[in-house]
């Protein structure tokens, strides 16, 4: 059967879109946000473990992550003020990029040995400059798009987002086999030139929105919030944001030291675990956006945070295989493939509760909470696996992903595409 005219229009719109200078700024935004928090995330605790670090130290290191807790408090600040430079958006996009560029060259010029502590306050400057990048680079993709292409565009800036963990996360242990860690963090933190390039090509849109003064900048988004889910409804969707990936999160936040200590190489790291992370991640992204279109959010996060849970318990079985790469590979796709599902639903779910014209500060609240638990309770991790070990640590992490699920009930019932807490109606 042939196609008709109306459905060839259809596919050669869908083709133009995707092809569309925005997505291909969402692409940008993701390598851009992406690229600094796996250099945090990744290639740090690896140096650290390299250089004789202990896990217990390495642990804490997650309380450098605080900004990306915290960046709500200052995002109404990047609203209301617009730097004298380029525009409201790529104003603040450039100074962010700039700063990162410089303060993670800088970390390769530290000795571990015997200067943890200004280790530990260059790390916290890149949080504070990635995350304050997030703010405005989820501002400007949320102004940048229109209602129909902001399915498309957040899928390309999560998986651009996701690829650009390739750099500290397998180039960066690559070279770190081959060259001292001050050539390697000079090498890691240039790509963060593709960035800064791409920000001077960025079209900006003028916003519809734009507080008048700080007070509105901060009052208004907040009481938006408040108003449209009451002051219950409010607080069980940020107990959710906490608690969905609480076990996902501290499962994977001693990852590479944990992949160390079984006996793996850098390069077996960089090469099976980083790829089979990325490209399981990527593929769990992409089936679940098209699942979704189908199951829609809220029976998602069901299914998908069940699938979360499942996966964890492949790291307990690598726990006990050993420095098996075959087990590493399956282990790691496996394991990446729930996080990238869960993340599918989980990042609808979260712009769905964003209203348009508060985007920027709602964003920069909702995605803080969602992190908290890859800050705090990934700040314990090391403890927790130097007291009870790895393979029950990975048992632990199982049984504390149980409570989001349960929130579930709340949040984002079953049987309804309408989550009973955003109502103004506080009887539910």
């Amino acid at each position: 059967m042939s196609a008709t005219p109306a459905s060839d229009e259809q596919q050669q719109s869908i083709i133009k879109t995707i092809l569309s200078p925005k997505m291909l700024a969402c692409v940008f935004t993701g390598l851009s946000s992406g690229f600094p928090l796996y250099v945090l995330f990744q290639l740090v605790p690896a140096w650290l473990r390299t250089e004789g670090v202990d896990l217990a130290t390495i642990g804490l290191f997650s309380l450098i992550l605080l900004p990306y807790n915290w960046k709500f408090i200052w995002a109404p600040l990047m609203d209301r003020y617009v730097p004298p430079f380029l525009g409201r958006r790529t104003g603040w996009m450039l100074l962010t990029q700039v700063s990162l560029l410089f303060s993670i060259a800088f970390l390769g010029f530290i000795q571990p040995s015997n200067s943890i502590g200004l280790i530990a306050y260059i790390c916290f400057v890149v949080a504070f400059f990635s995350a304050s990048q997030d703010i405005v680079l989820d501002a400007y993709r949320r102004e940048l798009l229109e209602e129909n292409e902001l399915g498309l565009g957040n899928t390309i800036h999560v998986q651009a987002y996701r690829i650009a963990g390739l750099i500290p996360g397998a180039l960066g242990l690559i070279l770190a086999d081959h060259f001292d860690w001050d050539v390697v963090f000079m090498i890691i933190a240039a790509f963060m030139s593709i960035g800064i390039m791409a920000t001077f090509l960025y079209g900006e849109k003028e916003a519809k929105h734009t507080p008048k003064t700080l007070r509105d900048a901060v009052i208004e988004p907040f009481a938006d919030f408040i108003n449209r889910n009451s002051w219950r409804g409010a607080g069980l969707i940020l107990v959710f944001m906490f608690f969905y990936k609480l076990g996902d999160n501290m499962a994977t936040a001693l990852q590479t030291p944990f992949l160390i200590d079984l006996g793996f190489s850098h390069t077996t790291i960089g090469l099976v675990a980083k790829n089979a992370a990325l490209w399981g991640a990527i593929a769990g992204g992409v089936l679940g956006g098209i699942w979704m279109l189908k199951l829609g959010i809220n029976r998602a996060l069901w299914l998908f945070g069940a699938v979360q849970i499942v996966t964890i318990f492949g790291f307990a079985m690598l726990s006990e295989a050993g420095s098996n790469t075959l087990v590493l590979g399956i282990v790691l796709t496996m394991e990446y493939v729930g996080v990238g599902l869960g993340t599918a639903a989980f990042v609808a779910y979260i712009a769905r509760s964003t209203t348009p014209a508060f985007a920027a500060t709602q964003l920069a609240l909702l995605t803080a909470i969602s992190v908290l638990p890859r800050t705090f309770a990934s700040a314990s991790s090391g403890f927790i696996v130097e007291a009870i070990g790895y393979t029950t640590f990975f048992y632990l992490c199982m049984v504390l992903a149980i409570p989001g699920m349960l929130l579930l009930f709340k949040v984002a019932p079953w049987t309804t595409e309408v989550d009973v807490v955003v109502s103004r109606d506080d009887s539910s």
